[in-house]
């Protein structure tokens, strides 16, 4: 299972949110800490505001943090959010599916199986659980 660079760049910028929870940030900063596009990052952030992870404060001395504590950002739930779909195999998109076997193949539902146990070890942890080993 591999997640979008979308829910990495989600899940970096948290986590370095949840590092430096003491002061607002900027999204340059974190973009150059983590080397990655500063305006992909733009849309990353601006999303994770749209879902109340993240708030930003606009004007002079502006930038992001933290919009809850740490202890109540869930990683499952994150990224279920910002995943957009769980498709492994062709047979999980109904309008795309041109696969014969699908009526008799058990494999969607081991799939299925994988994923669902897959964000139950991530259900279990929250930013806060994680941050440990980055202080």
């Amino acid at each position: 299972m591999q997640i979008t660079q979308f829910t990495d760049y989600s899940l970096r910028s948290l986590i370095y949110l949840g590092m430096h929870s003491e002061r607002l940030c900027t999204i340059s900063e974190i973009a150059e800490w983590h080397g990655i596009s500063k305006a992909h990052l733009v849309k990353v952030v601006h999303y994770l505001t749209k879902l109340s992870y993240v708030k930003s404060t606009q004007g002079r001395g502006g930038g992001i943090s933290l919009n809850m504590p740490a202890s109540k950002i869930n990683i499952g739930d994150l990224v279920r959010e910002t995943e957009p779909n769980f498709n492994i195999a062709e047979c999980f998109n109904s309008e795309t599916n041109h696969c014969r076997i699908t009526s008799k193949c058990v494999l969607k539902n081991l799939f299925n199986d994988a994923t669902n146990s897959f964000l139950a070890v991530l259900d279990k942890h929250t930013l806060e659980s994680i941050l440990f080993t980055f202080k």
